[in-house]
């Protein structure tokens, strides 16, 4: 191995995991360079800021409590640049019967709330009795939810809580997986309310206070710029084309920078890439692709139609976070983000902001439609739940091919074959959305543990 002084890491991806770990490695002074195929840092993190308007083309906001994030936030000074959301933004909307419903956050109002049945709040309360259930083997998120709470509960909370998650089908999603927070509290209290009071009182002991959502004054790429910028001077190689990995007493990586093939020796190296690149990944002379099976990792299509109104073209207050909408509703949109309500300066004065999110696993074929005959398609809802009347004053359109990860049931065989295939090339490390987690938080987590098992092996 090679002093301590000359040590060095490729980082495949310059995604927040990439990034977060880039960071943390050349803190610790090892000698790192980031490989990234496009021109640009950051992943699905986006921020654009124009006349006014601020779009996220990805993620939009981030939870308070997350020890990484708040961490590395006041680590690189970022504590002044933190914007909370409005008050109104733990309002969420639910779609039932052609109305936005506000969903009820305290339990007089779930006994008011017209959003679900007596029957249904009756299971609801009653499943506080539950006691713990013994899981020999994993179940659809569908099917774990339902018996806890029932059907009406699943069409109307789950389904339109994973669309705007996932943007998946939960009778496909493993609710060990893809919730494992959930299946946790299951195994621990039986019931998932009594777990989620456990887990306030817990946090209140700590005098932790609840959890609140949060961006910063320029958007989310605000965190990725100041990662990028933290790194020493010829770290990030941008539009480079990953060709093949060598393993060996060193690694070598030979990747295309548009002009050549360019090889370079390495003591370690971390893949923060998305499934489909690490399914691409050559190793050796044969050009072997030990992690092709994670192709098989679904990522259904989204499109973001960020869309700026007058003020007096919105009949909905928009009071709150947005609203969500359940397939057995049958719209065309996964639910609308009131973005201009959510933060300040995400719409200039007397406008609002709308995010448009559609497609998903529920309907692949809307997200790729071109921009003018998507929103014709979300017209009809755009009006029939916010009172929407005339032509956008802005518009921008952004569609994600291959959008998020689906932990579907059987996602351990993916899982397997990462922890495989780092027992197989001694050396690598494999983390990021498609093993640790699909939010911004799960991937700055992972690439402060790829750093620390990097520098572990080192």
């Amino acid at each position: 191995m090679a002093n301590s002084d000359t040590q060095s890491i490729a980082i495949l991806g310059a995604g927040i995991t990439g990034l977060t770990a880039a960071h943390r490695l050349s803190q610790r002074g090892h000698r790192v360079r980031v490989f990234e195929q496009s021109g640009r840092v950051g992943g699905a993190i986006r921020t654009e800021s124009t006349g006014g308007w601020l779009v996220e083309a990805g993620p939009n906001s981030l939870l308070t409590g997350e020890p990484a994030v708040t961490a590395l936030i006041r680590e690189l000074g970022l504590n002044g640049h933190v914007v909370t959301a409005r008050p109104e933004a733990r309002h969420r909307y639910i779609v039932r019967d052609g109305r936005p419903l506000a969903l009820p956050l305290t339990p007089p109002a779930l006994l008011t709330s017209p959003l679900f049945s007596l029957n249904a709040k009756v299971r609801l309360l009653a499943e506080l009795l539950s006691g713990r259930r013994v899981r020999t083997a994993d179940l659809s998120l569908e099917d774990f939810i339902r018996s806890h709470f029932g059907q009406e509960l699943v069409d109307y909370a789950l389904n339109p809580f994973v669309s705007g998650v996932y943007a998946g089908n939960p009778r496909k999603l493993s609710a060990r997986h893809a919730f494992p927070k959930l299946w946790q509290l299951e195994q621990t209290h039986g019931s998932l309310l009594r777990g989620q009071l456990a887990v306030a009182k817990a946090r209140q002991a700590r005098h932790e206070p609840a959890p609140s959502i949060f961006s910063f004054t320029h958007g989310l790429q605000t965190l990725v710029h100041a990662l990028a910028s933290r790194l020493p001077a010829g770290t990030l190689t941008l539009g480079s084309r990953l060709e093949s990995l060598v393993p060996g007493a060193r690694w070598n990586v030979i990747w295309n920078d548009g002009e050549a093939a360019r090889t370079e020796s390495f003591d370690a190296v971390i893949a923060a890439l998305p499934a489909a690149s690490l399914a691409g990944l050559r190793f050796g002379p044969l050009g072997e692709r030990p992690l092709a099976g994670l192709d098989a990792i679904a990522h259904p299509p989204v499109s973001s139609l960020f869309l700026g109104f007058r003020r007096d073209q919105v009949a909905h207050p928009l009071d709150g976070f947005g609203l969500l909408v359940p397939a057995v509703e049958q719209r065309s949109t996964l639910g609308i983000l009131f973005s201009s309500s959510l933060f300040p300066g995400r719409a200039p004065d007397g406008q609002v902001a709308l995010t448009v999110m559609a497609g998903g696993t529920r309907q692949p074929e809307l997200a790729a439609l071109p921009a003018d005959r998507l929103l014709a398609a979300v017209r009809g809802d755009l009006t029939g739940l916010l009172g929407v009347k005339g032509e956008a004053v802005f518009q921008r359109h952004t569609f994600w091919p291959r959008a998020i990860p689906q932990y579907d049931l059987g996602h351990e065989r993916h899982l397997d074959s990462m922890a495989a295939c780092e027992r197989t090339y001694p050396g690598l490390l494999i983390g990021g959305q498609a093993r640790n987690g699909i939010s911004v938080p799960a991937c700055i987590a992972a690439g402060e543990s790829l750093a620390e098992r990097a520098a572990a092996t080192l």
